[in-house]
């Protein structure tokens, strides 16, 4: 179910999807318990290849070294492949669970509860007002001007990824269509999708990590990015560290989701949502999102 034919009718048409998936399970939901957790399966992790990375000692955030990779995907009409250079950045291991989230907001907004379950109904405006408030819980300077929405990329605190650092850090080095591969055919060792997630969101990390141990990279819940979408951006997108346009109607979402088909889980696949800045604006239950930190010193190649 490749749902993309432009990003109003993408809109409207995850809108009807969703009506009518929820007229489906709604008896179903009443009497499940969303809490429950599945069974973990085994997590090895593959060999990195062209990007590097490593674990954070003090966190659970992969630092991720940077480098040129080709961005894009044939496929796409708004993706063509460009080469892009992206700097070193620190990136979370897994979504944001509803744990976090309610630890650093007080406030749990997801549909489908469990603590390890990835936080969904949110917003991007609720995405980044969480990076604020985690940066400022841990003693760092926020990233996001909450009146301007605009991110200040030289603050060290959180911030959600640039859509270039978020396919650089998916693709862990691989220039296929998944990260493992051009077929679909392993994609349910790696991600919760529509063949595999029985309609509804899983425990975050209870699939394989990509090459660079990250968890959860595609499917389960859409991720957040900071650029506005621009069908086509990369016609005009500089070459080292591309932010997208300045502004647009609708934010960048990457990564496919639960309820969504194996071609929304490509790499380089795009899709775009209102970010919702009002309060009055409604979350749906197939986004969540993970951070970003800028990453240690070092040139934009991987060489520290």
């Amino acid at each position: 179910m490749d749902m993309k034919s432009g990003p109003i009718i993408n809109l409207n048409k995850m809108r009807n999807y969703r009506a009518v998936f929820y007229g489906f399970i709604g008896l179903l939901t009443l009497l499940s318990d969303r809490g429950e957790n599945t069974p973990n399966t085994e997590k090895t992790r593959p060999t990195v290849s062209t990007a590097s990375a490593t674990t954070s000692p003090k966190s659970d955030m992969i630092a991720v070294a940077g480098g040129q990779f080709i961005m894009g995907d044939k496929s796409e009409a708004d993706a063509p492949a460009h080469e892009v250079v992206v700097a070193p950045f620190l990136m979370d291991k897994c979504l944001v669970t509803q744990d976090q989230f309610q630890r650093v907001t007080g406030s749990n907004p997801s549909r489908w509860k469990g603590e390890k379950n990835p936080v969904e109904q949110v917003r991007w405006s609720d995405a980044v007002k969480f990076c604020n408030q985690r940066s400022e819980a841990e003693g760092l300077q926020p990233c996001y001007d909450l009146k301007s929405w605009q991110c200040n990329f030289e603050a060290n605190g959180y911030r959600l990824p640039t859509e270039a650092e978020w396919e650089f850090a998916c693709r862990g080095g691989a220039s296929t269509a998944y990260f493992f591969g051009d077929s679909s055919g392993k994609l349910g060792d790696y991600a919760w999708y529509e063949k595999n997630s029985g309609g509804r969101p899983h425990p975050v990390g209870q699939k394989r990590p990509n090459a660079l141990g990250l968890y959860d990279m595609c499917g389960n819940v859409w991720q957040w990015c900071n650029d506005f979408y621009a069908v086509d951006y990369y016609k005009q997108a500089p070459h080292d560290n591309p932010r997208g346009p300045q502004t647009a109607p609708t934010k960048v979402v990457r990564g496919g989701a639960f309820r969504f088909s194996d071609e929304n889980c490509r790499s380089g696949y795009r899709y775009n949502e209102s970010p919702g800045y009002a309060d009055v604006c409604f979350g749906y239950d197939i986004y969540g999102f993970r951070c970003v930190r800028n990453g240690a010193a070092g040139n934009a190649k991987g060489k520290p």
